[in-house]
């Protein structure tokens, strides 16, 4: 049999660290069952407080995305655990079907007596070995998983189930575990959130090095600045003339970095998408060295008025592929929206004004001559009302609505109430009766809130969206009621239902689509409000989707 190789250094002749899995455990439980933030930035801090630094290194790395890939299959691991509980196949499924996760379905199965003598081992172990036995034969990958369950309560095993399937979903913002780091290390906020952004390898970077030392990265972007929506009228902002009002556009959020003579590009998920976009390497040779810049990556082109831009479709042609064709380029072309300077002549320039950063970004941009870089327009307005006008015409130009930000306002890190507002328009809205219903996942594995709904056309039913938001626990709890006592049939994990309950269902867009029966697809789909005042036939026909794509179709 092969043996389990290492990755990195060799864990095997590294000091044990007391609580290290167990730890990481408890942390991700105490996180996942707690409702108050204070809880949650206190269990963080206790953490790092504790924790071994390789530890806490990958504690960074996972909450920020830096997860590594899959190596064991999701197949593989119901097939292990099958075999080793000696359970039958439909007999799991049900189980599965019942708790609605796979990573905490098999830690339940998992009996106390076959567990061997525990011996604690690191985070940064069980990480670095699933890394390494990747390219393994499957028997490696069995022996490796199936003895770490040996060695694990429930709880371990659960989070370490998690750990192999990338699937962390424990209500913890990145700026919560930027918050615990900084009161650990007594750094700035904005310090830490800014030295572990960019391209870093967790199992190459020590703690120290992460967070201590100074970064020599030529590629690292500046953590986002992000708005909320906006709340209340905008009157209550104050005085029109001490904001700055733009185009909140459908796009990806990046940055654009040139230092050193190199170029590189950075979506908000902190994805290098460089390559991925080559309408942008000219800026190698064409921008003055030492600047970053914010915007809006969008499928657009130049037009007589500037440029037109395209619907996000275009955009979703292109997310996720490795290598852009030539066609890919034509039917979807991309330019990028600048909006803010955030480095020039290699200074940080984020403390300056939201005015000043401005000016010398238009002359950045105008001395580009660019046909895919240009520069956020202004709305020119002098009352709230006019602006209120304004923003009612956002989706001609396949705007989102409106953006506003403080003229005097600094450049801060995450999401901020105060200086930078966004102001969407009103959701397209459609009333539709629900069809399926399916159990959701985590606290929810218990309850059918994943549905399925539906239109007329003529006499018949026709499915057009899903949506699993929008509703309070307990209106949840009633329609899960429903389910359970008006299913008509059984298709796995999906139930149909009677056609009863009538939903109002919001979304921001409309577009056409050869995938769905409908004909069309819906973005950003949920549920606004249950109708209990219409019956099933006074919900909106195929006719009334059709119509609204041909208004606001994108």
């Amino acid at each position: 049999m092969d043996e389990i190789l290492t990755y990195g250094e060799d864990v095997n002749e590294a000091p044990m660290q007391v609580g290290g899995m167990s730890l990481f455990a408890e942390l991700i439980m105490s996180l996942g069952t707690s409702t108050k933030i204070n809880d949650k930035l206190e269990a963080l801090s206790n953490y790092f407080s504790v924790a071994g630094d390789k530890d806490k290194v990958w504690m960074i790395a996972i909450f920020s995305g830096r997860r590594p890939r899959r190596s064991v299959s999701a197949a593989l691991l119901q097939l292990w655990c099958l075999e080793l509980v000696n359970l039958p196949q439909w007999l799991f499924a049900e189980c599965y079907l019942t708790v609605g996760d796979l990573a905490e379905t098999i830690s339940l199965l998992i009996p106390p007596e076959i567990m061997a003598p525990k011996e604690e081992q690191s985070l940064h172990y069980y990480i670095e070995q699933l890394i390494a036995i990747d390219k393994q034969s499957e028997e490696v990958k069995k022996q490796f998983v199936i003895d770490a369950w040996r060695q694990m309560n429930q709880q371990e095993r659960f989070v370490f189930n998690k750990l192999i399937t990338g699937n962390f979903r424990i209500g913890v913002s990145q700026q919560l575990m930027v918050n615990a780091l900084s009161k650990v290390t007594e750094l700035p906020a904005a310090t830490v959130a800014h030295r572990i952004s960019g391209n870093w390898d967790p199992v190459m970077t020590t703690f120290s090095a992460l967070l201590h030392e100074s970064n020599t990265d030529d590629s690292k972007p500046y953590p986002f600045y992000l708005a909320y929506a906006i709340e209340g009228e905008p009157a209550e902002l104050g005085a029109p003339d001490e904001w700055q009002a733009e185009w909140k556009w459908d796009g990806i959020r990046g940055q654009i970095i040139r230092r050193n003579n190199e170029l590189f590009v950075w979506s908000r998920g902190e994805e290098l998408i460089t390559e991925k976009f080559p309408e942008y390497h000219f800026l190698k040779d064409k921008l003055p060295d030492g600047i970053v810049m914010d915007g809006e990556i969008i499928s657009g082109r130049q037009s007589d008025e500037g440029f037109l831009v395209l619907p996000f479709a275009n955009l979703q042609t292109r997310i996720g592929r490795k290598n852009i064709s030539k066609k890919q380029l034509q039917e979807a072309p991309v330019i990028f929206i600048a909006y803010d300077l955030l480095e020039y002549n290699h200074e940080d320039r984020r403390e300056k004004t939201m005015q000043e950063r401005r000016t010398q970004l238009e002359q950045i941009v105008a001395a580009l001559h660019s046909s895919t870089v240009f520069l956020s327009p202004l709305i020119q307005f002098n009352s709230w009302a006019e602006l209120a006008t304004t923003r009612e015409t956002a989706r001609l130009i396949n705007s989102e609505g409106v953006m506003l930000k403080r003229k005097s306002s600094i450049y801060q890190v995450g999401r901020k109430r105060g200086d930078w507002w966004k102001w969407k328009i009103d959701p397209l809205t459609i009333d539709a009766v629900m069809i399926y219903a399916q159990k959701g996942s985590g606290r929810r594995s218990n309850l059918y809130t994943d549905y399925t709904f539906a239109v007329k056309d003529g006499d018949k039913l026709v499915p057009f969206t899903k949506a699993y938001s929008g509703l309070t626990d307990k209106e949840f709890g009633e329609v899960d009621y429903f389910v359970k006592r008006n299913s008509l049939e059984k298709f796995g994990p999906v139930r149909t239902v009677k056609p009863e309950l009538v939903f109002e269902i919001a979304f921001e867009g409309i577009a056409a689509s050869n995938r769905h029966k409908s004909g069309v697809a819906l973005r950003f789909p949920r549920i606004s409000r249950w109708r209990k005042d219409k019956k099933p036939d006074e919900i909106n026909t195929l006719e009334d989707l059709k119509q609204m794509l041909e208004q606001y179709g994108k």
